[in-house]
């Protein structure tokens, strides 16, 4: 039976695309689904101007698609899951647990439909998983699977790390405060400092050269007074001592 597709089916047809397909799978899949029509001349006729128009947004569409395969490739999302023996899960990870993560992650939905896995992971590490956002658009991310017991303990050691970064920058601001007071006390000290004796003798002796004589040196005209009056005190006794004589 030949078709046209009016929607894109992965590994079959493109849109606007007419093609031959077996009549089971043209009356179970594809008319119940509306993804392709019966390819006549009428019908071709009335689909034709909508087909165009929907191909149109679509090449606008899938430039967007591409840009997002470009932002979402080798991205890793975690999921945690409870975790057994030899990392085997207790349950498993489906297409919706991993669309829903990447949703998030991109910033806008994306259908767990366009997830390509070919079974549930049920074990815990990293598995490579594609993601088909158009026909010929993909995308290859990383599906890491942990622990919830391991992703309860990282949130600790992530604040026991803040802390102690926190408590090593406490430290090293202490260490530089510390530093820059015992640079300052010196500066302190030599700013407040008294004159060196030395000046102080320089300025004593500029002071004693420039004062006037020392008084011992005016006395000395009293005691030169007194050895005069000496002499006159004796020539007046010699007279006396020859009046006596006669």
């Amino acid at each position: 039976m030949k078709v046209i597709f009016v929607e894109d089916v992965p590994n079959v047809g493109r849109i606007g695309q007419s093609k031959v397909v077996a009549d089971g799978y043209a009356r179970n899949y594809l008319f119940p689904r509306k993804l392709a029509v019966l390819a006549d001349s009428q019908v071709a006729a009335a689909i034709d101007a909508q087909l165009k128009k929907k191909m149109k947004l679509r090449a606008l569409e899938e430039a967007e698609l591409a840009e997002l395969a470009k932002q979402i490739t080798g991205l890793e999302i975690t999921l945690k899951a409870k975790v057994g023996e030899n990392e085997k899960l207790y349950g498993s990870i489906t297409t919706a647990d991993i669309a829903e993560a990447l949703s998030r992650a991109a910033g806008r939905e994306i259908d767990k439909r366009k997830i390509e896995l070919p079974e549930p992971i049920k074990q815990a590490g990293v598995s490579a998983v594609t993601i088909r956002l158009a026909h010929e658009i993909t995308a290859a991310i990383n599906v890491n699977v942990i622990s919830e017991e391991a992703a309860a303990e990282k949130p600790e050691k992530k604040e026991e790390k803040v802390a102690a970064k926190a408590e090593k920058a406490e430290k090293k601001e202490k260490k530089e405060k510390k530093e820059q007071v015992s640079e300052e006390k010196p500066a302190e000290a030599a700013a407040g400092e008294k004159p060196p004796k030395e000046k102080k003798t320089k300025k004593a002796k500029a002071q004693k050269e420039s004062a006037p004589e020392p008084a011992a040196a005016e006395v000395k005209p009293e005691k030169e007074e007194k050895k005069e009056k000496k002499p006159r005190a004796k020539a007046k006794k010699e007279p006396a001592a020859e009046e006596k004589k006669e």
